[in-house]
């Protein structure tokens, strides 16, 4: 552990927090001292939760460390259960607190409490915040759902007639845009015809975990979280899990090809009637300018490979840094970064980050709320696909990253801090035009004595010969809009005769717009 201005995860007891706040009924009793409870503000302020998160400390003090904290740990135990009823309860320890050695889950089981008391061992000098959600969430379903575990013989088949049905696994508090990928993958799912057995952990109860094993198969949205508890209930339930993270259109479609076949349902009908407006745009004139603009993604291994794909696959975007903070998901972010010859950066360093993109120098960032912080202190524009985040990524409208009408916010969130960079470029170069200078007439209204007096812009002297332009040349800078058609085709004609051209074609008009747009 190491002090650092910014951190891309807290400690293991705060993804636990996140798995409890994500429940519902289901108490943490975290032994800690009065400093620890800093966390709440992550859900209040950044999340912008109605409500506390249900977690009592103990809040010892230094006088408390001579009398016996174990007792002050066994009270506020007995008191969250009094006060707050709830249905299960987690306990453990924090950085701090699990220095003291007083075993929470030893103590909370004297208690004998009537509910299922799950204790955390999460080592918080070795593990972080992913970590321990993914640990929290593991222990809660083997402890809930285990005792429903077939034995020896495998679960039986679901009767013919009868809809597939599925667990979605992963979502959590403090998520990057779970609650809203949770609403478009239900939808999807409810088109194939697919029931929704449990969402967990978000909104899931204690009999909800219970109830995971009566689905046909699990749909794991957020591997960080959920992998790991996916594959215990593949172990003991026989239900397979999904691969795929639908983030992207290609992706979505991949999707629900592979939620179909584990279902048994035909994804044609879905297919066909893809609802989103990124394909349509790619294959758009206005696309062109996007092309090869160089990027760098940062973030979880989930949200940083998926865009990786997107980027490169549906943007034609040049993926020029691919990296995660996720050590867990080293291997799977290395194994993507060699789809496009570069080496993945694993660090949860963020002033590593901050020099790998000065190094390549980008156009365009992804990546956490650090870098945007980066970004914007480098000048390039910049766009949040992952978690950690501030307050401004958890929207009040519906904003999923996921499915088609995530392929579509992304779409937004991605292009337009680069038609910014476009609009600003435009306005630089047509700063000394005649026709669009400020205080020119529009030109619907026609010529006007004001427009007369503005000087033209001196014009380049020449001895060559006056170059001509070829008939695929005048179709290709016709498709220019007008308001601009004009300022191309002086440009061209001036490149032309700089270079000592005779007779402009489509690639003299390219080469002319490639060198006038440095």
């Amino acid at each position: 552990m190491r002090l650092t201005v910014w951190t891309y995860e807290g400690p293991p007891h705060v993804g636990a927090m996140r798995i409890a706040t994500a429940m519902e009924g289901v108490h943490y009793v975290l032994h800690a001292p009065q400093g620890d409870t800093y966390a709440d503000l992550l859900f209040t302020m950044i999340e912008r939760r109605a409500k506390r998160p249900p977690v009592t400390y103990t809040t010892f003090q230094a006088r408390d460390l001579g009398s016996d904290t174990a007792a002050l740990f066994k009270t506020a135990v007995e008191d969250a259960y009094a006060r707050f009823q709830p249905t299960a309860m987690i306990v453990g320890a924090s950085c701090t607190g699990e220095l003291i050695q007083d075993d929470p889950g030893g103590l909370a089981r004297a208690l004998n409490l009537p509910i299922p008391v799950i204790p955390l061992d999460l080592p918080s000098y070795q593990r972080k915040e992913n970590w321990g959600a993914s640990e929290t969430f593991y222990q809660l379903v083997r402890t809930l759902a285990g005792s429903s575990a077939p034995s020896g013989s495998k679960p039986p088949r679901r009767p013919e007639g009868l809809p597939a049905r599925c667990n979605i696994l992963g979502p959590s508090a403090l998520g990057f845009r779970h609650r809203d990928d949770v609403e478009e993958i239900t939808r999807l799912l409810g088109r194939l015809g697919i029931v929704v057995n449990v969402v967990a952990p978000l909104g899931a109860t204690a009999a909800d975990l219970a109830r995971l094993s009566e689905a046909d198969f699990n749909v794991v949205l957020y591997p960080e979280i959920a992998a790991t508890t996916a594959k215990w209930l593949e172990r003991t339930f026989g239900q397979p899990a999904t691969k795929t993270i639908p983030i992207g259109v290609g992706a979505t479609r991949d999707f629900i090809s592979e939620v179909a076949a584990l279902a048994g349902v035909d994804p044609a009908p879905l297919l066909a009637g893809d609802e989103t407006r990124l394909p349509w745009y790619s294959r758009s004139v206005d696309s062109t300018y996007l092309t090869g603009k160089r990027v760098f993604i940062f973030g979880d291994a989930t949200h940083a490979i998926a865009a990786a794909r997107i980027a490169a696959q549906e943007l034609g975007f040049e993926v020029v840094g691919l990296g995660t903070y996720a050590r867990e998901f080293a291997r799977e972010v290395r194994e993507a970064a060699k789809l496009y010859d570069i080496e993945a950066l694993i660090t949860d360093d963020y002033l590593e980050v901050e020099a790998r993109v000065a190094e390549l120098r980008p156009e365009l960032v992804l990546g956490t709320q650090m870098e945007r912080h980066i970004a914007k202190r480098l000048g390039i524009g910049c766009a949040v696909i992952s978690a950690p985040v501030h307050v401004q990524d958890f929207p009040a409208r519906y904003s999923p990253q996921m499915g088609f009408e995530g392929a579509n916010v992304i779409f937004d969130s991605w292009v337009h801090p680069l038609m910014m960079g476009l609009e600003e470029h435009l306005l630089a170069m047509f700063r000394d035009d005649p026709e669009f200078h400020d205080g020119a007439t529009p030109s619907h209204l026609g010529t006007t004595t004001e427009l007369e007096q503005v000087p033209a812009p001196a014009t380049v002297q020449t001895e060559k010969a006056a170059v001509l332009w070829s008939s695929e040349a005048e179709k290709e800078v016709g498709k220019i809009p007008f308001f601009v058609r004009g300022k191309a085709r002086r440009n061209t004609e001036r490149f032309a005769a700089d270079t000592g051209v005779a007779l402009i074609t489509v690639e003299t008009l390219y080469d002319a717009k490639a060198h006038f747009g440095r």
